[in-house]
């Protein structure tokens, strides 16, 4: 897959960014070297490898999922105008 002139002038156009003729004939060179790098990894055989988050092996830190009602009840509420029982009170409306 290969960038025009065109093409560029068009995805710079959409994304509200002025280019100028010289920069867009500068990014169409750019533009292409990233997709003929992007086109040689797809040729790597990768088949069996792992998925990685890091390039060093490390253990996820993960928190324990417990439930909780946070226990931030008085201090939510702390504020309010009118509250009863951690809940707020509000004027009714009736229309």
């Amino acid at each position: 897959m290969s960038v025009d002139l065109a093409t560029v002038k068009r995805v710079a156009r959409l994304a509200r960014i002025a280019v100028s003729e010289e920069e867009a004939e500068r990014m169409t060179g750019e533009l292409n070297g990233i997709l003929g790098f992007v086109e040689q990894l797809s040729e790597v055989n990768v088949d069996g490898v792992e998925p990685m988050t890091s390039v060093t092996p490390m253990e996820m830190k993960k928190r324990d999922d417990i439930v909780a009602d946070g226990d931030k009840a008085a201090d939510i509420v702390a504020n309010a105008p009118n509250s009863d029982r951690d809940f707020f009170l509000v004027p009714k409306v009736v229309e």
